[in-house]
């Protein structure tokens, strides 16, 4: 906001102007030649308005200047918005007669510093009191605050008594304040409007914006992911991918100093050139033009026609080709990498790709992470690198694979996570899911299961084969909820036991009592005797305690009940692992340890099935006295 005035700063001078009157459309250039023609300091100049005159023409291009006539309040109230004030032609100025004189030093406004100020366009002002400044009333403060006010906008160039109808209530009710205040100090700046013209609509020009590309702002302080350059960008059914803002002239305005503001021209210079294929949806209207995707998949720009497409074929995936690619699982995004060269990666360092579907002919590279509905390794996956689908199929397996059903067809010291693993050939490795296969089981492998393990041969030892009910992070987590749940279920119901005690101690103690004033009160009723009041509030303290009796031992029992069901949920999880199976189709070899995880209480249950011996199948088995062992158990 701009400035334009201030008031007041009393300077002291040697020199005392004697009043002075002229006529001029411009107060600042006049202060300003008698300051300079006096050799003093404009700033020592006071001045006072004697008369204003509003002169309007109409200046029409071919037609010559129209005669300035001059217009009463009557008529300035009632310009016309379309005739006169946007029309271009119209034109409105103001005459200002002043009287021009060395400032007062005795000024009773000395401490009332006020300016006024504008935006850009001019079109609203506003009058700043500024913070510190002080006004002690007098009877004639509203009339002067007036003046100042209408001396500041004439010494600005801003029209008096147009489009300023809203300063007279807003100097009444500052004078209001004041009256009461009897003496006012603004703690901080305050700004009022004095004056509101005819704003413009701006101009819109015209834009092209590609909803499309989703690349990420990156301030100065982040560091930037140079690997993440979109080579393709995927999109939803519905979504909006481009969109074309229409060129729009604006509206013209007029300003509070009289001044027209025409709109400009809007720039064109973004208008599309491009066509689209089927599988985008053209919506055009006054405003814009939208490009809305009809189907899952990626955009493609080919031919100078925008496509939607699902399948890609690349070479390799890496930081000097592609960098990496995020599209999203849901975007029916179909890629096959077809890198196979043993000694390269089909899926380069530090890559990280996120699609529909994935066929890797190639091996995964190191720190890569790869996440989709489906994906394939048709060759091996680095050790730190990481491959996530609910279908996923891998040859060689060295690094994380999480999913739901997972096919491996040699595990090489990797880790597996899932529902349904069926693993040709493990030669170390972790592995974890709800139904374990292996065909072929070396050594040092680690096997831990919800319902089942089942090795076809056996070839090594070291290998440990664990059912867990807890493999499974949905139980895992049901378990410590349940816990939690479960630990504060029976905090509160330790608490309303205590209350229960208490209010029963407290019925029972007073029963007596009770008794007799409930029979003195059933008398007086029967004879129609007004009862005492000290009867009935006894009678209705008592009941009220028998009553939140009743609520607190209701309560006790939905807390007690709700702890047996809380309790049935987490035996509930472990019932299952009597069902759940360990199976050997094969000779036992070498030092091999079988593990049952009990949950309530926790205990780990282990047995080493002897070297040669050939019991296939171990399952759980409760005793007589509830004793739980492990046992072979036969072919169901």
């Amino acid at each position: 906001m701009a400035l334009f005035g201030s008031k007041k700063k009393v300077t002291e001078t040697s020199k005392k102007i004697r009043p002075i009157v002229v006529r001029t459309k411009s107060i600042s250039t006049e202060l300003m030649k008698i300051a300079k023609s006096y050799d003093v300091r404009s700033d020592t100049l006071d001045f006072n308005i004697l008369e204003v005159q509003t002169l309007t023409r109409f200046n029409v291009k071919g037609e010559g200047e129209g005669e300035w006539e001059e217009r009463d309040p009557e008529s300035l109230a009632q310009l016309d918005e379309e005739s006169e004030l946007l029309n271009p032609d119209f034109q409105i100025e103001q005459m200002y007669e002043i009287e021009i004189f060395s400032k007062d030093k005795k000024d009773k406004y000395k401490d009332l510093s006020i300016a006024i100020g504008a935006k850009a366009s001019k079109c609203k002002i506003y009058l700043s009191i500024k913070a510190g400044s002080k006004i002690t009333y007098t009877p004639s403060f509203e009339k002067e605050f007036l003046l100042m006010i209408n001396k500041a906008k004439a010494k600005a160039g801003i029209l008096i008594d147009i489009f300023d109808d809203m300063v007279k209530r807003s100097v009444s009710k500052i004078t209001a304040r004041v009256r009461v205040e009897e003496t006012v100090e603004f703690s901080k700046n305050e700004l009022i409007l004095i004056c509101e013209s005819l704003e413009p609509t701006p101009t819109i020009d015209d834009k092209l914006i590609l909803h499309y590309d989703k690349k990420e702002e990156v301030n100065e302080f982040q560091k930037v992911d140079y690997s993440k350059r979109g080579f393709i960008q995927g999109v939803e059914n519905g979504e909006l991918l481009i969109e074309y803002i229409k060129p729009k002239k604006g509206k013209p305005g007029r300003n509070c100093k009289g001044e027209y503001l025409a709109p400009k021209e809007p720039d064109v210079k973004n208008k599309p050139k491009f066509s689209v294929s089927d599988s985008i949806e053209v919506i055009d209207d006054e405003e814009s033009t939208q490009y809305i995707a009809k189907e899952n998949g990626y955009i493609a720009f080919e031919n100078n026609t925008y496509h939607i497409k699902t399948d890609i074929d690349i070479g390799e995936i890496s930081f000097k080709t592609t960098g990496s690619i995020d599209s999203g699982v849901d975007s029916e995004v179909n890629i096959v990498v077809k890198e196979t060269d043993a000694i390269k990666d089909a899926i380069g360092t530090g890559m990280v790709v996120e699609v529909g579907e994935i066929v890797i002919e190639g091996n995964v590279g190191s720190s890569s992470k790869v996440t989709a509905l489906k994906a394939s390794v048709g060759g091996q996956t680095h050790k730190t690198a990481k491959v996530e689908a609910e279908e996923l199929d891998i040859n060689i397996h060295k690094g994380e694979a999480r999913g739901k059903n997972i096919k491996i067809t040699r595990l090489e010291h990797g880790y597996v996570h899932g529902s349904n693993l069926d693993i040709k050939q493990a030669i170390g490795g972790v592995i974890e899911g709800d139904e374990v296969f292996i065909e072929l089981c070396a050594s040092y492998v680690k096997v831990t299961a919800t319902k089942l393990i089942e090795i076809q041969k056996l070839h090594g030892g070291e290998n440990f084969f664990t059912i867990d009910p807890l493999v499974n992070d949905n139980a895992k987590n049901a378990l410590t909820e349940n816990k939690e749940k479960i630990k504060e279920l029976r905090l509160k119901h330790r608490e309303l036991q205590k209350e229960l005690q208490k209010y029963e101690i407290l019925v029972k103690s007073n029963k007596n009592a009770y008794k007799d004033i409930t029979k003195r009160l059933v008398n007086y009723k029967k004879n129609g005797v007004k009862m005492p009041a000290s009867f009935v509030k006894k009678y209705k303290h008592f009941k009220s305690i028998e009553e939140h009796l009743e609520v607190v031992r209701e309560e006790e029992k939905m807390k007690a009940n709700e702890i047996e069901l809380y309790n049935k949920k987490t035996a509930f999880l472990q019932d299952g692992i009597f069902d759940a199976r360990i199976i050997n189709r094969d000779k036992w070899y070498g030092h091999n340890e079988i593990r049952f995880q009990l949950l309530d209480p926790p205990q780990l249950l282990k047995f080493n099935p002897p070297a040669g011996s050939k019991d296939m199948i171990f399952g759980l088995v409760k005793d007589e006295d509830g004793e739980i062992t492990i046992q072979p158990m036969k072919e169901e």
